[in-house]
């Protein structure tokens, strides 16, 4: 690998906020991982944590509140304000982590002043359209993420399926790079049998869904498998960890299962451990990093097959994929695991063995090398283009 000297890196993201989302807690690795590596690094996003808890530079962009999503907020970026603190930090790469109105305006400021700018493909905004009843959205959305990203020298994608699905709606430049996992932090080892005899675990299987409660994230299919498994048994129980704006409804629809809000940390580690089966209907991820971490924890996952579990889980060997918007199929999917034990060990210990080879450095690394190859050819491109003009 080249001097961690030729880089310097701004990043752009929806939010900073610790732990927030699957994106920040990405986020927070690499920035750990490029502090290691002594890479210089700064960060712009419309929520940032306090001075004190910033392990790198973090600047605020200006913004507005989003109704009914209060932990996220609209930037509305100054170019005078990015001029300004972007020239200061004399990027040589700029790297954008959602398609909002801050990553639009970080890309046209990189062409314009003739910086590479890159993109990870985190939020596949296009696929909730059918969530709001709006099909004009979706194609809007299409455009607008087509003239995005087309104008990104490089897109990472962490899922073949959505790289798949990028391409054929006309997105150039892609490459795939998955998401890692940290196996210290999300490993078997934290099963508590005291937290699962508190949540009704003994002598049950508990399922669990960790994610942001929306209705995006295939919600109501999970809702309708969980009436299905309720009248029929009694030997599980639901665990939800997360927030979100339609908690309120789903818990209607859900009364017997258990709602723990939002977890970090050591906790977030012992729910992980502590459970039995994984189940994540989404259909809209485009890597969902919470699969990993289950699988990791020594979880059987049951998930969509659609979206980005679909491109790292084989079925029926380290995991098991239900046909996507079907409750009747997650439901049967579940029964499985529920029914046949050798079958749910055997999963889970294959999708043990599958986590652990998906380290951070390891994905980090190569995205380094991607950095350096898209600045090299910026250049040589640049320079061909001057001798020319």
């Amino acid at each position: 690998m080249k001097s961690s000297n030729n880089l310097r890196i701004a990043f752009f993201a929806g939010s900073m906020k610790p732990g927030q989302d699957g994106v920040t807690r990405v986020l927070y690795r690499l920035l750990d991982y490029l502090n290691e590596k002594n890479i210089p690094n700064i960060f712009f996003s419309p929520v940032i944590p306090n001075n004190e808890d910033q392990p790198s530079p973090m600047f605020e962009v200006p913004s507005l509140a989003i109704p009914f999503y209060k932990d996220y907020r609209m930037a509305i970026p100054n170019q005078k304000f990015l001029k300004r603190q972007i020239n200061d930090f004399n990027p040589n790469i700029i790297h954008i982590n959602s398609p909002c109105s801050l990553g639009y305006s970080a890309v046209r400021f990189a062409n314009k002043n003739f910086i590479p700018a890159v993109a990870t493909y985190h939020t596949h905004f296009p696929s909730y359209a059918k969530y709001y009843k709006i099909k004009s959205l979706e194609t809007c959305g299409w455009n607008y993420i087509r003239k995005l990203y087309n104008n990104c020298e490089r897109v990472y994608v962490p899922s073949i399926p959505v790289l798949n699905e990028l391409d054929q709606q006309g997105i150039n430049n892609l490459a795939f790079l998955p998401h890692g996992v940290d196996i210290q932090t999300f490993n078997p080892k934290y099963k508590d049998n005291h937290w699962r005899k508190t949540f009704g675990g003994e002598g049950k299987s508990i399922l669990l869904y960790v994610g942001r409660l929306v209705w995006e994230k295939d919600l109501k299919d999970l809702a309708a498998a969980y009436q299905i498994l309720s009248n029929k048994r009694r030997d599980f129980t639901l665990i939800l960890v997360g927030e979100g704006p339609i908690k309120n409804d789903l818990e209607r629809l859900m009364p017997k299962a258990v709602f723990l809000g939002y977890k970090t940390g050591l906790e977030l580690s012992k729910i992980y451990a502590s459970s039995d089966i994984f189940v994540f209907p989404s259909t809209t991820e485009t890597f969902g990093n919470v699969t990993l971490e289950a699988m990791a924890s020594g979880l059987s996952p049951v998930c969509a097959k659609k979206g980005g579990a679909a491109g790292f889980i084989r079925d029926f060997e380290t995991g098991l994929l239900s046909k996507p918007n079907d409750p009747t199929n997650l439901a049967e999917k579940i029964e499985l695991l529920l029914d046949n034990y050798e079958l749910k060990n055997k999963i889970s210990n294959n999708a043990l063995s599958y986590a652990q080879t998906q380290t951070w450095v390891n994905i980090f690394d190569r995205l380094i090398e991607g950095y350096y190859e898209v600045v090299d050819d910026f250049n040589c491109m640049t320079m061909y283009r001057t001798k020319v003009a």
